[in-house]
């Protein structure tokens, strides 16, 4: 299985040319094959996309000015897929499929959608049906489109129905399936080895991430906050999950995380991730 790391958790360490080439170096030098990359980026980025990421907690960076595919190309890594945004398919199909070849995949991921009602049942319905045509009009140029889960898509649309379910179910298999995270699903209390069960061989893509808590000094309560954790120091099942991962013929486990960084440093947590990851896969 191919391990990489997912470019949007390197925001902070990708300002520069001289920054983003030792980024990249230490990524291969920990023993990692390639890099996942997101779309926005790649590119300068819009002020609504850079506040609506800050919002979240999550850095981009300042490095869409940079020669991305030079620098790809130099660092020897391979790229496992493109994160983009659905709007961006819809408008235009072709340059998105163009865009990820330049990179060497075949594969576009849709980040999840911004200023969505996932517990809307009509808005779900809705979206596996833009989903279908997105993933045949990529598919066209011989580009496969997987969607990538957070923890949204939990929320229930029916007493009994979940909007991950109406994707899982309403979509064609031909034209879209999934990157899983376990992260989100997890932070969400759901089972996270379940659903990789229900995803089967549709589940092309794995996101891991390790979840627990990091204390320094004397906690004030007995109640620790949780969050994201290097691969191995925190409480999931990271062993379970990878078996299922193989069995579905997962091509690529990809690091993500936004935060909690140990010593504060995404590049410092990849590399302890990487130990797991060398380890296991």
């Amino acid at each position: 299985m191919v391990k990489a790391v997912q470019q949007f958790m390197l925001g902070s360490v990708l300002k520069n040319e001289v920054q983003a080439k030792e980024t990249l170096a230490a990524i291969k030098a920990a023993g990692y094959d390639a890099i996942e990359l997101c779309g926005f980026m790649l590119h300068p980025m819009g002020l609504m996309i850079r506040m609506l990421t800050k919002a979240a907690g999550m850095p981009v960076g300042s490095g869409g000015n940079l020669d991305w595919p030079k620098l790809v190309k130099d660092s020897g890594l391979s790229v496992v897929s493109l994160h983009m945004d659905l709007g961006s398919i819809e408008r235009d199909a072709a340059a998105v499929a163009s865009e990820a070849k330049t990179y060497g995949t075949d594969k576009v991921v849709i980040t999840g959608m911004y200023r969505f009602d996932y517990g809307d049942e009509a808005a779900m319905h809705k979206l596996a049906e833009r989903l279908n045509t997105a993933g045949k009009a990529l598919a066209d140029h011989g580009v496969q489109l997987l969607y990538h889960n957070h923890n949204c898509e939990l929320r229930r649309v029916a007493s009994s129905k979940r909007a991950y379910e109406i994707l899982m179910d309403e979509t064609d298999p031909a034209f879209v399936n999934f990157e899983f995270d376990s992260y989100w699903f997890t932070e969400g209390g759901a089972d996270a080895k379940d659903w990789m069960r229900r995803l089967g061989t549709r589940m092309k893509l794995w996101h891991i991430n390790d979840r627990g808590s990091r204390v320094t000094g004397s906690a004030v309560t007995p109640i620790l906050k949780t969050d994201s954790m290097e691969l191995g120091t925190g409480n999931m099942d990271l062993d379970g999950l990878a078996e299922i991962a193989k069995a579905n013929g997962v091509g690529a486990v990809i690091l993500e995380s936004h935060r909690n960084w140990i010593e504060n440093s995404p590049v410092k947590s990849m590399q302890v991730s990487a130990k797991y990851m060398n380890e296991h896969f």
